[in-house]
């Protein structure tokens, strides 16, 4: 069984940092690419980050220099790296792997930036 489980994420303040961390179990993580998205009410989830099993990343412009993507295959998670934080950051996060033409999601954690 494949999951996805999240931790990190919380309030803070413009200019600061969170860190989010997705562990995956029930599949072979290291061949395996993470996105993370975020999704806002009354919206769908948009791609804030990935990273290939190659280790080659992608951010998207509304976060770039910001925000950084990692992975750790010997923990099996990834990692969200958030800096610099602003209240259009403020989301719920989600990360994501494909197996299979499948989708297999986080539970999601709540991000939220003030001003």
């Amino acid at each position: 069984q494949v999951r996805l489980v999240q931790s990190g994420g919380g309030s803070v303040q413009a200019g600061g940092s969170l860190r989010l961390s997705c562990t995956v179990s029930g599949f072979s993580f290291s061949v395996m690419a993470i996105n993370w998205y975020r999704q806002v009410p009354g919206d769908q989830r948009k791609l804030v980050s990935a990273i290939g099993n190659n280790g080659d990343t992608h951010v998207a412009d509304s976060v770039k220099g910001r925000f950084t993507v990692s992975r750790d295959n010997d923990k099996a998670t990834a990692y969200l790296h958030m800096s610099a934080l602003k209240p259009e950051d403020t989301g719920v996060y989600y990360c994501k792997i494909n197996n299979n033409a499948r989708d297999y999601w986080g539970q999601g954690t709540q991000v939220t930036v003030s001003s």
